[in-house]
């Protein structure tokens, strides 16, 4: 069989460094290089197992008990004890224990035990224990972690405590200091959650935002459109305001802040601003146990169901009183911003302190008003 050039050297190679590694470290388990191709195929050979290695270097995958600087791979590293060096691999490391190290590649990470190190991959992460950080493409899992611990994935983060999670879609934790997800948070405890669709905690000591929802037991800052707050307030509000929308709303949150939800009917306007959709924030402000004043911002959309024509941002201050525990009568001023087109819905207001028509036809105007009604606590 033909030897080509590349091969000889490349055998020389490995005969020069494997003669270099035994003279330096005689009967030692540790070593200074560990180059090779794939197991055996290597300079520490069928003993590669049995070695620590300063640096290694394998075209396909290595083996090595254990990795004090570098480990590059072209496919995979398995470390089977400790590796307190850099890990690199173009689809995966499977390590026993990650010590004050780091595991990157292009798929997945494996730490059988526990992971103190930075764990970084294209696809997944997995640890025994975390004790550093994660970051993925796709998915963070551990079994067990401290609460100073982080995780970032474009998909799904699992584990016990963290610090931080950032994650595309699903934070599940047991506690969180801070979670963030595109679409779900589930912890027991956390600091603070910020979802694009839902929150679901027992406790939550800071502010806890959804783009629709928030279960808690205890959320004092719960902002969404509906909040589910175990020791927090639910309320069904009537009101009425100057354009005479009547609106019919759901109103819960925790002791500070809560979410607003309503539909209404326009008993003024024509049929283009007959039904009306209802929505915003709000914030109490305790006086005593039976006065207190209710700070909102909401936004009101007056539509035919066709199209929405008529559009009004409001911030209104209401002082409101409590009659007994749950029946509440409020009343206040509001300052309201009107959008619309093609003068559909102009005439609501009773007035204008200012108010500018644009091109194609739109209309923009600012107006004092005002909101009276009735609320029920449930």
């Amino acid at each position: 069989m033909k030897i080509t050039t590349l091969t000889r050297m490349t055998v020389l190679s490995l005969l020069t460094v494997s003669s270099f590694t035994i003279n330096v470290s005689g009967q030692s388990n540790a070593r200074p290089a560990h180059v090779g191709i794939v197991y055996p195929l290597s300079t520490n050979g069928t003993q590669a197992a049995s070695y620590v290695n300063h640096f290694s270097l394998h075209v396909i995958a290595g083996l090595s008990k254990g990795e004090t600087g570098a480990a590059i791979a072209g496919v995979s590293n398995i470390i089977k004890e400790s590796n307190s060096g850099a890990a690199i691999a173009g689809f995966s490391n499977h390590i026993g224990n990650l010590t004050r190290g780091t595991s990157i590649s292009g798929f997945m990470n494996i730490v059988r035990q526990d992971a103190h190190g930075a764990m970084v991959t294209g696809f997944m992460n997995h640890a025994g224990k975390l004790q550093g950080y994660q970051l993925a493409g796709f998915a963070n899992i551990a079994q067990k972690s401290d609460g100073n611990s982080g995780q970032i994935s474009g998909f799904m983060n699992l584990t016990d405590s963290v610090s931080v999670a950032v994650t595309g879609f699903l934070n599940s934790h047991r506690s969180a200091k801070v979670q963030i997800a595109g679409f779900l948070n589930q912890t027991k405890d956390a600091h603070m959650q910020i979802a694009g669709f839902m929150n679901v905690a027992k406790k939550v000591k800071g502010v806890q935002i959804a783009g629709f929802l928030n279960i808690a037991d205890s959320s004092d800052y719960s902002i969404a459109l509906i909040n589910i707050v175990k020791n927090g307030e639910k309320q069904i509000s009537l009101s009425v305001d100057e354009m005479s929308n009547t609106i019919l709303s759901f109103k819960s949150g925790g002791r500070v802040l809560y979410g607003i939800v309503g539909i209404g009917y326009n008993f003024k306007g024509d049929s283009a601003t007959r039904y009306v959709f209802h929505g915003g924030i709000g914030a109490h402000l305790f006086i005593n146990s039976h006065f207190r004043i209710n700070m909102e911002a909401t936004h009101t959309a007056n539509t035919d169901f066709h199209s929405v024509v008529f559009n009004k941002s409001s911030f209104g201050a209401f002082p409101a009183y409590r009659f007994g525990n749950n029946i509440e009568v409020f009343a206040g001023p509001t300052f309201n911003w009107v959008n619309t087109k093609g003068g559909v819905g102009e005439d609501l207001a009773p007035y204008y302190i200012w108010s500018k028509h644009r091109r194609n036809d739109k209309f923009d105007g600012a107006y004092i008003g005002g909101t009276v009604g009735v609320q029920v606590r449930l």
